[in-house]
């Protein structure tokens, strides 16, 4: 790559979808994925290990203390024996109720531990992608797989996965003796357990695949819930409701159906376990009788081996709603980490020196091309110099790349191709700080945060963050900009919302006016800013940026041909060409015609 190219801009930020035919994992492969999730939380993890095998070693001990009991007191009437190892019995299972209680409980701060840093890390890493991510993925998938995948594994981990662990250990315990008790009668009993082994192993991919898809249409749903209640008020307006129930309708219809089809395969492990189960205990009552009635097998052996069985296949089957869980772990897991992998491709270069012969432009297109991903080029090899403390003014038809042309400028975007020089230097090698520093940019359609007008004016402006009302008052009055603020009855602790009820889009221009002007930037930005409010309020905005600094350099872009009468040089921007439009007479003959320049 040269040093004028950039990277393309591709399809890469699109998260994908389950795909058929996937392999399954192996066990220590996905057990390997989730442990590093509690890397933080080892003292409580061994804990409740610890915990966990004295609650399993309590349940193997019972099976032998029954047996014991019925061959050498109860055949024989001791009743104070029997009273005596009832007494220990019961030891032994307050034992493991208390051991129970404690893993129980911390596994419970592990999950919300695991859940808390994985929305925290899922959402940081939001914050870090560029508008490309944004542009391809639906915004209610991603808070989908912040709330619903998330809560998915601190399920796993608060409630499964000492579970699985418990499960495995009593089941190999169980084993141990059943073969220790009797070798040829243990194997039988067993045999039932293998043929369980291989449909799992058969089944384990077809269920993650049908949990990731389930997942997936769970957050298509939340997207498509998200996108209409956004746009209710255009739906309401044009009365068509019946449209957002027929796309909520399809959306339910298609979450439901892999709901279904996900239920399905995390429910059809337990009968082929339960089967497996029946089979064991008949295979071991059948065989036992015909041991005992050869001499070779007491009653109470007997009976502590039907309790080992019981150890053993129970818990099987409890791995069956387990397996479930891990399954839809590991799905949930794939989602989030498939955000986490992300990097953005606004990358920062290695700094740049500033290029001597260009240090009176404050931003320099040099050959740019620009194309979204998968579309037409919107830009193509575009050169132009802004000067400092000049204004500029962008026009052209809708859709002909001048809000594009901003977006770079801000680096928001990089070129496909060509560079973007900041203060004679590559913007890429431009930290986001100095950057965001150096360039306002107000937007068309700005966006409040729930809060105050106080809050929104010193967004990301952390100079005046500890600043009280009043000096902040004075900072806005010393730029001009105390007759928008008093527009606000409460002033700075007027409420805002997210929504922006309450004020009008004309009033939300004046918040994000305020919020640009008071960082002090080289470079203003204003994409139609001025093209929802009033005549008064626009020349009085008009006023306000004739006294910004003169070393302030403007971009103005408008379609309202008196917004640029008195720029100082005029673009045509139309069809990915970026042409100087020479006169005003000159620019509204290129809008009227959508001509280039000769």
């Amino acid at each position: 790559m040269t040093r004028n190219e950039a990277p393309a801009t591709t399809n890469y930020y699109a998260l994908s979808k389950p795909t058929r035919g996937e392999r399954p994992a192996s066990l220590g492969s996905a057990i390997k994925r989730l442990v590093p999730l509690m890397a933080d939380e080892k003292r409580n993890a061994a804990v409740a290990f610890g915990a966990m095998l004295l609650s399993s070693v309590a349940g193997l001990l019972g099976p032998a203390i029954i047996g014991h009991t019925v061959d050498n007191y109860v055949q024989r009437g001791n009743f104070p024996g029997v009273l005596e190892w009832a007494a220990v019995l019961l030891a032994v299972y307050l034992a493991g109720l208390a051991a129970t209680y404690v893993q129980t409980q911390t596994m419970g701060r592990i999950g919300r531990q695991v859940l808390f840093k994985l929305r925290n890390a899922t959402f940081t890493k939001l914050q870090q992608l560029p508008l490309d991510f944004f542009n391809q993925n639906k915004s209610g998938d991603l808070i989908s797989r912040i709330n619903n995948d998330t809560d998915k594994l601190n399920v796993f981990f608060s409630q499964a996965l000492m579970q699985f662990a418990a499960n495995l250990f009593m089941m190999t315990g169980a084993a141990i003796f059943i073969l220790t008790l009797n070798f040829r009668l243990g194997l039988a009993a067993l045999m039932p357990a293998i043929g369980v082994l291989v449909a799992t192993q058969m089944l384990s991919a077809w269920v993650k695949r049908k949990n990731a898809k389930s997942l997936q249409s769970l957050g298509g749903m939340s997207a498509e819930i998200q996108e209409s209640l956004s746009n209710f008020r255009v739906i309401v307006a044009f009365n068509r409701l019946d449209y957002f129930r027929k796309k909520f309708d399809a959306a339910n219809e298609q979450t439901y159906a892999a709901s279904v089809g996900a239920g399905l395969a995390n429910n059809i492990f337990m009968p082929i376990y339960g089967l497996s189960f029946n089979l064991a205990q008949l295979i071991v009552l059948t065989y036992g009788v015909y041991l005992i009635g050869a001499g070779h097998m007491t009653v109470g052996l007997l009976i502590g081996f039907l309790l080992y069985v019981n150890s053993f296949y129970i818990p099987l089957r409890q791995l069956a709603a387990v397996w479930t869980a891990f399954q839809m772990a590991l799905a949930a897991l794939d989602r989030i980490s498939a955000v986490l992998a992300l990097e953005s491709n606004l990358t920062l270069m290695t700094s740049a020196e500033p290029i001597p012969e260009r240090a009176g432009a404050v931003l320099e297109f040099e050959h740019v091309s620009f194309s979204y991903p998968g579309g037409q080029e919107v830009l193509r090899d575009s050169t132009f110099r802004l000067e400092r403390g000049r204004t500029y003014a962008f026009v052209g038809p809708t859709g002909g790349g001048k809000t594009t042309t901003a977006s770079l400028m801000a680096r928001l975007y990089d070129p496909t191709s060509g560079r973007v020089l900041l203060d004679g230097r590559d913007i890429r090698s431009c930290a986001p700080e100095e950057r965001t520093r150096k360039v306002g940019f107000i937007l068309q359609e700005p966006f409040l945060f729930t809060g105050t007008i106080r809050d929104n004016v010193l967004y990301g402006n952390d100079a005046y963050r500890h600043v009280d009302d009043q000096h902040i008052v004075e900072l806005l009055t010393a730029r001009n900009l105390g007759s928008l603020l008093a527009r606000f009855e409460h002033g700075l602790e007027t409420k805002v919302t997210a929504g922006g009820d309450g004020i009008s889009l004309g009033q939300k221009q004046l918040i994000a006016f305020m919020r640009a002007v008071l960082r002090d930037p080289e470079l203003l930005i204003l994409d139609e800013a001025t093209a929802n409010i009033d005549t008064v309020t626009e020349q009085l905005l008009e006023q306000i940026l004739a006294k910004l600094p003169s070393s302030t350099t403007k971009v103005i872009i408008a379609h309202r041909l008196n917004t640029i009468a008195n720029a100082d040089e005029i673009f045509f921007v139309n069809a990915g060409d970026i042409t100087p439009a020479g006169s005003m007479q000159h620019a509204l003959d290129m809008l009227l015609h959508g001509k280039r320049a000769s």
